[in-house]
């Protein structure tokens, strides 16, 4: 049997006497704060100790003559928040779209425990996900929800649980055409939680929050991971990203570029080292086995050293009769890995291309 569908706990079925919409109330939930800010999910991880992983096997989609996503493999572990990077056209969305059963593949799978969402049973109750949301401008906040739980299977209950969640509890029997951005933002995430899923699928989840809803997300989505659940999520706001996320995962072109832990992707450091004659500071850098390569800015050439301290190259280079003009540390945080990662893809180097800014990209 496939790990986290068949063999995990079956759900109760609603009886006579639960709520007119279907409600479970002895399902565990995520309990509610009385404060919008912090959550603590405190239902027990399945059996086998974890939710089974989101798997994407030599994913393909071709549109035409457009290949979106090209043999892309990866796998988002549960208990771990997962960000998916890529400037706009790299194919995130489209796997998405694959993942969630909108879009029909090429070739490949996108699975979740290796089983395909159209054949997940109560969907709602396994996967929540927050994709371009839509409302009608003229429903309230709270029978937004209402109508979302008849499918989840949920009551009135959760609804009221989930806006005070979110932050939305006064704001509830507003109609939703007089909402902020941030408050539609909050609402869509209120209805992919309506089933206590165990799969999160968000993109851009932070858009239109301020900071203490950007504080207040990162946490919940932190709780939520912690116990054992899958969080993957897109998003162009990369330093966000690299507060909230454990593992990265960089697409470009519809290929996969790299994934990894957040701790080895960013906050690496490296040296910046500027000499009068950075050839032979090579030179002398090669017997220490050290990484290099020479750079150019308004102030002239200098090198990035890595896989030295500063205080042995200092004194290397002071050993060898070359005098430094400047020795620093430099950290390269996420933002710098994803424009060198997309550069390496392009065969580009986007340290010395001054027209590389953030403008137009998305991830």
């Amino acid at each position: 049997m496939v790990q986290g569908s068949q063999n995990r706990p079956r759900r109760a079925q609603p009886t006579d006497g639960d709520d007119a919409q279907g409600a479970e109330p002895d399902r565990p939930r995520t309990a509610v704060t009385p404060r919008y800010g912090v959550a603590e999910p405190t239902r027990t991880p399945p059996a086998d100790g974890a939710t089974a992983p989101i798997s994407i096997d030599n994913l393909t989609k071709q549109f035409g003559a457009v290949q979106a996503v090209s043999g892309l493999s990866f796998t988002v572990a549960p208990g771990r928040i997962t960000g998916f990077l890529g400037p706009n056209g790299a194919g995130k969305s489209t796997t998405l779209r694959i993942l969630l059963g909108l879009t029909k593949p090429t070739a490949g799978s996108a699975t979740f425990g290796g089983v395909a969402y159209r054949d997940l049973d109560r969907p709602q109750q396994r996967v929540g996900a927050v994709l371009e949301p839509t409302f009608h401008p003229g429903r309230t906040g709270r029978n937004h929800l209402r109508v979302l739980a008849v499918t989840a299977r949920v009551g009135d209950d959760r609804v009221d649980e989930l806006l005070h969640l979110v932050g939305l509890a006064e704001a509830g029997d507003r109609r939703i055409g007089g909402y902020s951005l941030g408050m539609r933002q909050r609402l869509a995430l209120a209805g992919a939680l309506l089933g206590d899923p165990d799969y999160l699928i968000l993109d851009e989840p932070a858009n239109g929050l301020d900071p203490e809803g950007i504080r207040w997300l990162r946490g919940f989505l932190r709780d939520f991971a912690g116990h054992g659940r899958v969080v993957l999520m897109s998003s162009h706001l990369l330093n966000e990203v690299e507060a909230t996320v454990d593992d990265v995962i960089v697409i470009g072109h519809g290929r996969l570029i790299r994934q990894a832990p957040m701790s080895e992707l960013a906050a690496s450091t490296s040296a910046r080292v500027r000499v009068q004659d950075p050839q032979a500071a090579g030179a002398v850098l090669d017997q220490l086995q050290a990484s290099w390569q020479v750079l150019q800015d308004s102030a002239g050439p200098y090198l990035v050293v890595a896989g030295s301290d500063l205080a042995t190259i200092g004194m290397k280079l002071f050993q060898a009769g070359i005098p430094v003009l400047e020795l620093t540390a430099q950290v390269v945080d996420l933002e710098s890995e994803f424009f060198a990662l997309l550069g390496q893809q392009d065969g580009a180097n986007p340290l010395t291309d001054s027209s590389t800014d953030l403008t137009g990209v998305r991830a």
